[in-house]
């Protein structure tokens, strides 16, 4: 069956960093765009960043531009977020996405891995 499992969660102080992971398994994993997006309490889960494969190409959500970077490794069926200079609004559960690039209704999503920001 398809997974995607998300790691590397947990407390961090602001303006610190966090690598976040997420394995997947079940589906071919270069055939997907990966994402990560994210939801505070009380809030709507909001996009973060997206890697497509081929060519490697990102894009980010604005809060975040300049300080996370999204990365693939195709031969571990893993991607990752590298999250720097964290602050207390980055606080939120992430959740891994795949999306189809052939059929864009084959969507996939992780249970999420908490991340808190706090001193």
């Amino acid at each position: 069956q398809v997974q995607l499992v998300e790691s590397g969660g947990g407390l961090v102080q602001p303006g610190g960093s966090l690598r976040l992971s997420c394995a997947a398994s079940g589906f071919t994993f270069s055939h997907y765009a990966m994402s990560w997006y994210r939801q505070a309490p009380g809030k709507e889960r909001e996009f973060v960043a997206v890697i497509y494969n081929t060519d490697r190409s990102t894009n980010y959500a604005k809060a975040v531009k300049g300080r996370f970077t999204i990365s693939r490794d195709n031969a571990k069926n893993t991607v990752y977020l590298q999250m720097n200079s964290l602050k207390p609004e980055d606080a939120a559960v992430y959740y891994c996405n795949a999306k189809g690039l052939i059929n864009w209704s084959l969507e996939y999503w992780g249970q999420g891995t908490q991340v808190t920001v706090s001193s």
